[in-house]
């Protein structure tokens, strides 16, 4: 099979597309042909192995996993002995990081826990942008406090793949969202129905004033004490990822602060793969829909990656398999295979 293998950390030169052995099936497991992956910033940091602290999860000198890719789409090819629910021919997709990842390749396997049957109406492009960013939209939205109509809710970052989910998430649950990102993705984020759009260029949202519900962010690139201060009198702050530094100070000093006030600041531990139904539902009752900013190819993934580097994409950066036949038209309407 073809797969974009890499050897060591670098820029997206490092990545090379080879002809590698199909990944033998285990009794627990399914072999899926891929149809599309989306690219990931855990991928991002996995190819360029940085932050250098990463490393003491991917490896110090080299990566564990030759193959990036954890958000899948696919068909099932086979199936191992002790797999109960899934059968060849369904179409899946699913959160490979707490496995072997390898999405980008034309095969690969994977846990039955890892993955769940792909809506009729969804793409498998769709499919691909959803697993990772959409969780982690609806668990940073809903896990530490139900979200209630009228709220005002701030999505810094909201432009991209998690961010764009949670404009989409929060609006069905009644908020008033604030979207915060650069100029070229305003407009976007006004269309997926956020009511206020603020480009961090230009303004500080943490200095104008006010006061948020809830602040969801996917950068985390300020201080602690500046995100409480933009909080309601109850208000809470949410972090999903971003800049290192800051994740630590809220690691260390979040629930201190917590415990002296009424605002709240805390982190969301992904969890993969664990509200996949209720992202099936929304997306067939028509609420949320995956964006997508381009295909690529899997012979151009290294081009995918710097385009994904530039940190200039909507929502998803996708790759599709030359055997997905129908091709998917993207913001830029350039999916091809």
């Amino acid at each position: 099979m073809k797969a974009i293998v890499y050897e060591k950390y670098g820029s997206p030169d490092v990545l090379e597309l080879k002809e590698v052995e199909i990944p033998a099936l285990r009794d627990n497991e399914v072999l899926i042909k891929v149809h599309a992956a989306s690219i990931n910033s855990w991928d991002w940091d996995m190819l360029t192995g940085r932050p250098l602290e990463y490393r003491l999860f991917f490896g110090l000198l080299k990566s564990k996993n030759k193959i990036l890719g954890c958000d899948i789409a696919g068909r099932i090819e086979a199936v191992g002995s002790n797999i109960k629910h899934l059968q060849p021919g369904d179409d899946v997709f699913g959160d490979l990081s707490e496995g072997s990842w390898g999405g980008f390749a034309e095969y690969v396997c994977a846990r039955e826990n890892e993955l769940t049957l792909k809506p009729a109406g969804m793409t498998f492009e769709e499919a691909a942008a959803t697993p990772q960013a959409g969780i982690l939209a609806l668990q940073g939205l809903c896990e530490k406090r139900e979200i209630k109509p009228g709220q005002r809710i701030l999505i810094n970052g909201a432009g991209g793949g998690v961010g764009t989910f949670a404009i989409q998430m929060a609006k069905t649950f009644g908020a008033e969202v604030t979207g915060v990102d650069s100029a070229g993705k305003l407009d976007m984020i006004s269309s997926l129905g956020a009511d206020h759009v603020i480009d961090y260029t230009q303004q500080d949202f943490t200095r104008n004033g006010k006061s948020y519900d809830l602040i969801l962010d996917v950068k985390t690139d300020r201080s602690i004490f500046n995100y409480r201060r933009s909080l309601s009198a109850n208000g809470i702050y949410v972090t999903v990822g971003g800049r290192t530094a800051q994740i630590l100070q809220l690691v260390s000093l979040g629930s201190l602060i917590s415990r002296v006030g009424s605002k709240k600041l805390t982190l969301v531990m992904h969890k993969p793969n664990k509200d996949m139904k209720v992202l099936n539902e929304l997306f067939d009752s028509g609420k949320v829909k995956p964006v997508v900013d381009r295909c690529f190819p899997l012979s151009e993934t290294a081009e995918a990656f710097r385009y994904f580097g530039e940190g200039h994409f909507k929502g998803k950066v996708v790759i599709t398999m030359a055997h997905n036949e129908k091709p998917y038209k993207s913001l830029h309407k350039d999916c091809h295979h």
